[in-house]
């Protein structure tokens, strides 16, 4: 079992002016530590389970190209772009972008996106479910492509591209893996089978229901199960003082029975670095065995 840190509040006691400094320092220390996966939000408001809308929050790539820079080790990514946010093609170049920077450290989180109060408070179109689903497929055939040495034209309903030129191409092999988030079952597992290489499922009463239905999926997609790395969202709390670690542990090791790969979620501290050495004794050495 492996562990990824979201950050997904940037509303710290020391404000804007020293927010740089200390998202740094956070970055190095999760690197350290042993995190997998090094993880923000892709919103541009805050979301209401976090914090009030009106709370500071960080543009997703910006942020990434800056904790590159702060770690060596750790996978950058987002969970979740939202498939509305971005034209694909500029979406594309900005995670091979990352992933050449980062030398080979990036992935595309990716799913329908659902936040409707920051599409219509910026002006994004919003379009029906139906349609953000019928995006999310095309983009995902879309970025395939854009990330393989095919460089012809791309037609779809959605998207009319003359030319997917990519250079340079990602450092990662063959593309900057994909994971795509969200636990629906007829149309999001399915595109995790046909096009994904991991999903990102929430941690809830049917999550065993639910990788059930992606290896459904699989089996008629002609797809290997286990090919793709299930990640779930889970909060990673180990308290200020470490006093929730054997709680933490526990549901790690639950995850792990019911064959998750890795849990990534916010540690609630954060900005404060004390949780990241109770991680590196404690937790992450002791999931690597679950």
């Amino acid at each position: 079992m492996k562990l990824g840190l979201q950050i997904p509040n940037f509303t710290w006691p020391n404000g804007p002016t020293k927010l740089g400094t200390e998202l740094a320092e956070v970055a190095h220390a999760a690197d350290e530590a042993g995190f997998e996966y090094l993880a923000v939000m892709d919103h541009f408001f805050q979301i209401k389970v976090v914090g009030p809308s009106e709370n500071d929050m960080l543009e997703a790539y910006t942020t990434l190209g800056y904790l590159a820079a702060h770690t060596e080790r750790a996978k950058l990514l987002t969970v979740i772009t939202g498939v509305i946010y971005r034209q694909p093609g500029v979406l594309a170049k900005a995670v091979t972008t990352l992933d050449v920077l980062s030398g080979g450290r990036a992935m595309l989180g990716i799913g329908a996106g659902w936040n409707e109060e920051e599409s219509r408070g910026l002006g994004f179109p919003f379009p029906s479910t139906k349609e953000r689903f019928e995006m999310l497929e095309e983009t995902l055939r879309y970025v395939h492509q854009m990330f393989s040495d095919d460089d012809g034209p791309f037609e779809g309903n959605y998207i009319h591209a003359e030319r997917l030129m990519n250079v340079p191409q990602a450092l990662s092999k063959p593309h900057p893996p994909i994971m795509i988030g969200g636990g629906g079952e007829q149309k999001t597992l399915r595109f995790v089978a046909k096009y994904g290489d991991a999903c990102n499922i929430f941690n809830g009463p049917e999550l065993e229901h639910k990788l059930d239905v992606l290896r459904g999926h699989c089996e008629k997609e002609g797809r290997d199960y286990d090919e793709i790395t299930k990640t779930v969202y889970q909060p990673l709390d180990v308290g200020a003082n470490g006093e929730k670690t054997e709680e933490l542990l526990t549901e790690l090791r639950r995850l792990a029975s019911l064959g998750v790969d890795a849990a990534i979620g916010g540690c609630p501290t954060v900005p404060d670095l004390k949780p990241f050495e109770i991680f590196a004794k404690d937790v992450i050495p002791e999931a690597a065995n679950f």
